[in-house]
């Protein structure tokens, strides 16, 4: 029965990531990024799971992969075809533009799969942050509709997106693997600075925490090689 629990968590991700699908290709984006989250929470206890049980397997890294494609792949694309449907550009053509972010997030996963060095970190943006990040969007909408109705900053966040998330941009994983502040600094800072904003700027804060995450693992791996070489 263990070694059935982990993927069995994998698959509620999955079932949140298609409930999500659904609200948001009704265009109730709001409740579809709750889904995310839950989404996010499955993906993080699954390999938490699998390893206090000991029961990884190559089965199980697939599943992941193929469930978060769902979750953090084709939803965050959905969410952004409305978002670029909605803008101030009017086109029967432009929405498409917000399934780069679908394509470019399996490219990202297929590159997970496959990339010997990503055994711990990450290189390039992981989907779930960068889907977490979309799907803020449509709340950010709420206080500031003239920004996100922006079809010229709606194109580029998904340009850029799509390049985070295959570039060569080294970024920390928050699983740790001890709780000493000597290894953890910058994770636990990135932590601390994350938990503030949200707290004052909630859904607002998500930019400012992709942003505070990238540079956090820039000068946390600037440091490991640092120490590395001393």
């Amino acid at each position: 029965m263990k070694r059935h629990l982990p993927n069995a968590i994998t698959c509620a991700n999955l079932l949140s990531g298609c409930i999500g699908i659904v609200f948001a290709f009704k265009g109730n984006l709001e409740t579809a990024a709750y889904f995310v989250i839950f989404s996010g929470i499955f993906d993080f206890f699954d390999g938490m799971v699998a390893r206090l049980l000991n029961v990884k397997s190559a089965i199980g890294k697939d599943l992941d992969s193929l469930a978060d494609m769902v979750s953090f792949g084709f939803l965050p694309g959905v969410i952004m075809f409305h978002l670029l449907k909605a803008s101030d550009y009017s086109s029967d053509y432009l929405p498409y533009l917000g399934f780069l972010i679908t394509i470019f997030s399996a490219l990202r996963l297929a590159k997970f799969n496959n990339d010997e060095r990503q055994t711990e970190d990450f290189i390039g943006l992981n989907t779930p942050m960068n889907t977490l990040f979309i799907c803020s969007l449509p709340f950010i909408a709420n206080d500031y509709p003239q920004v996100i109705s922006s079809s010229i900053l709606l194109i580029a966040i998904t340009a850029i997106t799509s390049f985070l998330l295959v570039s060569e941009i080294k970024i920390f994983s928050l699983k740790f693997s001890d709780l000493s502040w000597a290894k953890n600094k910058i994770k636990f800072i990135f932590l601390i600075l994350s938990a503030v904003l949200i707290a004052f700027l909630k859904f607002a804060a998500i930019p400012f925490v992709l942003v505070l995450y990238i540079a956090s693992s820039v000068l946390h791996f600037r440091g490991t090689t640092a120490n590395n070489k001393v």
